[in-house]
């Protein structure tokens, strides 16, 4: 069913309240109860500001304690006409987060608010031209995610400012993470603020993806911005299958592999602490071709290895037995063909987003987490040597880049984010151009340190109490905003807030399929780097 436009709409007065606790509002006039949401977004006319907030509770109220003890007979429809919006009514809860011109139209940029309007105030539903001026319209920074509720406005965010902080889409499984997150690489590339680098485990954002009601498909990347989308693969059997176009096979090598990257494995290896850390010592036994040597040897020579670096012979036989598995992937190989870093890192600095599907790979987590933490360490090794070279001119630095990474509990877990390069880049906010966008559906698994460094965070459904805490942990007004986290629809709605937008809000999220391509594809920015008229990428294939 349709829902009605409440822009600019009377909801009511103010009849008390607090900073801390919110404001309370009477329903009056032709305001209904059952029409008030949680996170409609609405503003407070006070004596010299108007408010911007959001709506965080209902609530029923009554004048005389005998409404409740002896309601009046519900058939007898005139006496509650009679009653209603008198002796019972209806409450909003409203926490205000901005101070707006008192007029409409004048200049001048919303401020945190730090007091609390008069009582009588009156309230109305937001309209385009509030929601407008809080979060901006689109322009060569500002990109729609959506509207607020029961409202035809756009709720933009600033890009400039989400690629400068490491983010994340949090929300249990089905409510339409990837969708979020491949708009969001859509805003990225029309505004050309920074390129991506996408470990696609399900091949969801590269050529294709599935819908999000599970029947047939939507278009990928690569088909919207055919241009600026490089797909690589490690299984090009997948992709002709798919008949998806791949840019490049990876390949990598065995010397590449780092203890580290081991350490990483410890869960889905199955690995003890004492062979896990085997490996260290055997990098500096072998030296860079440890793990092929390693792998080489048989039953008496990993006896005899173990006594000589003294270790524990059965950890080193079962981190033997372990890593056997890695040797039926197809992508390690003793001598790769061609160098993988220098292909996406020539593609990133080009402008184009990488998308690198794993093929049959992508229910293996183990495959997953290698190659997603040996790339990303290789190229922010690559980006740490350029931005030290730049010495602080800025146009020698190179190109912002954003990881997207799924799954991401499994790289930023406790007892590892210290030791993977994914939890250093979290902590290193942009120092050296990269941020993360972490994709995951079980927030409470990510170490808390890292989530404190996660600027803007955008929450679709979750269940878990733990979850909630996680993504709503260091947020003011955390209690509000359970509410409204709380009562999201499965699909198509989520709870914005952090470092991109000027205070939280709910949206009904963009759509993104037939509908939509032409203005998700619509012609991007003039690329910087080429100093001249960027390809146009119509979409309309």
């Amino acid at each position: 069913m349709t829902q009605p436009d409440m822009a600019g709409r009377y909801l009511g007065v103010v009849v008390g309240g607090s900073i801390s606790q919110g404001i309370e509002v009477k329903l009056e006039g032709d305001a209904s109860v059952e029409e008030v949401k949680v996170g409609a977004p609405v503003t407070i006319h006070g004596e010299r500001h108007r408010f911007f907030g959001l709506v965080t509770d209902v609530a029923l109220e009554a004048t005389d304690p005998h409404v409740k003890s002896a309601p009046p007979n519900g058939e007898d429809s005139f006496i509650t006409r009679v009653m209603a919006g008198t002796a019972a009514y209806g409450t909003a809860q409203v926490q205000p987060h901005l101070v707006l011109p008192l007029v409409a139209g004048l200049s001048g940029s919303p401020q945190p608010a730090k007091a609390v309007p008069a009582f009588f105030s009156r309230v109305h539903y937001a309209s385009p031209a509030d929601v407008a001026l809080v979060f901006g319209e689109e322009d060569d920074r500002h990109f729609a995610i959506g509207s607020p509720l029961d409202l035809e406005a756009k709720v933009c965010l600033d890009l400039a400012m989400y690629v400068a902080r490491s983010n994340g889409i949090f929300g249990k499984s089905g409510t339409g993470k990837s969708f979020l997150a491949r708009l969001l690489l859509v805003g990225l590339l029309q505004k050309n603020l920074a390129s991506a680098l996408v470990f696609d485990m399900a091949s969801e954002y590269g050529w294709q993806g599935t819908s999000e009601r599970g029947s047939g498909y939507v278009k990928g990347l690569k088909q919207l911005f055919p241009s600026r989308v490089s797909i690589f693969t490690l299984d090009p059997d997948h992709a002709q299958r798919r008949q998806a176009p791949v840019d490049y096979t990876v390949q990598i090598g065995y010397e590449h592999v780092e203890p580290e990257d081991i350490g990483l494995l410890r869960q889905t290896l199955n690995l003890s602490d004492a062979a896990a850390d085997a490996a260290n010592p055997l990098q500096r036994h072998f030296g860079q071709a440890w793990l092929r040597s390693f792998l080489r040897l048989k039953g008496p020579d990993i006896r005899s290895l173990a006594d000589d670096l003294n270790l524990n012979q059965q950890a080193l036989a079962a981190l033997h037995r372990r890593l056997e598995r890695l040797e039926r992937y197809a992508f390690l190989v003793d001598s790769p063909a061609g160098d993988p870093v220098a292909a996406i890192l020539q593609s990133l600095a080009r402008g184009d987003h990488v998308v690198l599907e794993f093929g049959k790979h992508k229910d293996d987590l183990t495959a997953y987490m290698l190659v997603a933490n040996l790339l990303s360490r290789r190229i922010h090794q690559r980006y740490v040597q350029q931005k030290e070279a730049a010495l602080g001119d800025r146009a020698r630095e190179p190109r912002p880049l954003v990881i997207v990474i799924e799954e991401a509990h499994k790289f930023l877990d406790p007892q590892v984010a210290s030791q993977t390069i994914f939890g250093t880049i979290a902590r290193e906010m942009r120092k050296y151009n990269v941020t993360l966008l972490v994709v995951d559906q079980r927030p409470s698994g990510i170490d808390t340190e890292v989530m404190s460094q996660v600027g803007t965070r955008i929450a679709l459904g979750l269940d878990d109490d733990r979850d909630v805490d996680a993504v709503l942990a260091g947020v003011r007004g955390g209690r509000e905003l359970r509410s409204a986290l709380a009562r999201l629809e499965p699909q198509q709605q989520a709870l914005v807030f952090g470092h991109a937008v000027p205070m939280p809000i709910v949206v009904k999220v963009r759509e993104y399929g037939d509908a939509t391509y032409a203005e998700l594809g619509r012609r991007g920015r003039r690329r910087a780097s080429e100093g001249k008229q960027g390809a146009e990428d119509d979409l309309f294939g």
